[in-house]
């Protein structure tokens, strides 16, 4: 199913210009344990519903877009520039 995301720099585009970059959540620090590093990088929520999510626009600006998308409709909300 294709949906449309608003890039900030090149304005309204189609999905599939973007790379997928998971779901934005907190980032361990430096002194964190493996863990802690693991449940970061191989577990994630999954959920139906709204996710904030990292967009990469491959296919235009080459800039990592974060946005809320709604898993169940996607649709999406404004996203920014980062």
């Amino acid at each position: 199913m294709g949906f449309q995301i608003n890039c900030p720099n090149c304005g309204l585009r189609d999905v599939y210009e973007f790379k997928f970059g998971g779901e934005a959540k907190e980032r361990p620090g430096p002194d964190a344990d493996i863990r802690r590093w693991r449940h970061y990088i191989y577990f994630n929520k999954n959920a139906n519903g709204l996710h904030e999510e990292w967009w990469y626009h491959t296919a235009g600006c080459q800039s990592w877009i974060k946005i809320t998308r709604d898993t169940a409709t996607n649709r999406v909300s404004e996203g920014e520039n980062i």
